[in-house]
């Protein structure tokens, strides 16, 4: 994969993604999860796909983060540690593939992957045991290398351990803490320049940082499900937009 080393947004681009960090760190604080997916699907639309997956990585990182230090008592501390061991298998393989997938087809493949996750059945590793945790770790992680989008995937693995609500944040915003780090640290390696980026990454964690406290006071308060339906047919617009778009630069 070759990078761009520099590439400017405008003003009002800009603008927009920075206010969308924070939307989306909202929804997935107040909903569970599903910002995230919003967000990269944004950011693909109006970035080079070469910055798309470390940036959104490195704005998801300060996200979780922040959410992961506001509910921290409650994370599930045997969870993490077998989850981000399978983790760290994942981020080695996927370092070894990363540079290999051709920019011109990444778009295609995040927006396929979305809809994927947004309508069919999301895969699922049932298994509780130290095995499968860190099996879920390692797949989830090596994917979010290339897609960007293991959050959904994630969550439904921690799903299956009937978490209530609050725990369930804590322990998804902990494990997605750790695989964005990884993420940050393999992108580093092959040579991602993020110092270009940091002033708009900066910027978008700290929008987040308003969204995630804000999401977290109206965790208990919203209606969840008469929200779910309408985010999905926006965000399906938006990946069919994707792949219009893909194909376009293709043939």
């Amino acid at each position: 994969m070759e990078f761009l080393t520099h590439d400017l947004l405008s003003p009002l681009v800009a603008i927009g993604l920075i206010i969308l960090a924070g939307l989306t760190s909202f929804i997935t604080a107040a909903f569970g999860a599903g910002g995230g997916l919003l967000l990269l699907v944004v950011m693909a639309s109006v970035m080079p796909m070469s910055a798309v997956i470390p940036v959104h990585g490195l704005v998801q990182l300060g996200s979780n983060a922040n959410r992961m230090l506001l509910t921290f008592r409650h994370i599930d501390l045997t969870m993490l540690a077998w989850f981000s061991a399978g983790g760290l298998v994942g981020a080695l393989c996927a370092s070894l593939l990363v540079t290999q997938l051709p920019l011109e087809l990444m778009k295609l493949v995040v927006a396929i992957f979305v809809l994927y996750l947004l309508w069919g059945a999301t895969p699922k590793i049932r298994e509780t045991s130290k095995v499968g945790r860190i099996i879920a770790g390692a797949i989830t992680t090596f994917l979010s290398m290339f897609v960007g989008a293991s959050g959904p995937m994630v969550g439904s693995y921690l799903y299956i351990n009937g978490y209530d609500k609050l725990r369930f944040t804590a322990t998804f915003s902990s494990s997605m803490t750790f695989q964005h780090c990884l993420k940050a640290f393999v992108y580093s390696a092959i040579g991602f320049a993020f110092w270009q980026w940091l002033p708009l990454i900066i910027a978008m964690v700290s929008s987040g940082a308003m969204g995630t406290w804000l999401g977290i006071k109206l965790l208990h308060k919203l209606p969840a499900e008469k929200f779910r339906l309408a985010f999905r047919v926006i965000l399906s617009l938006l990946c069919l937009r994707l792949i219009w778009e893909s194909v376009a630069q293709v043939f």
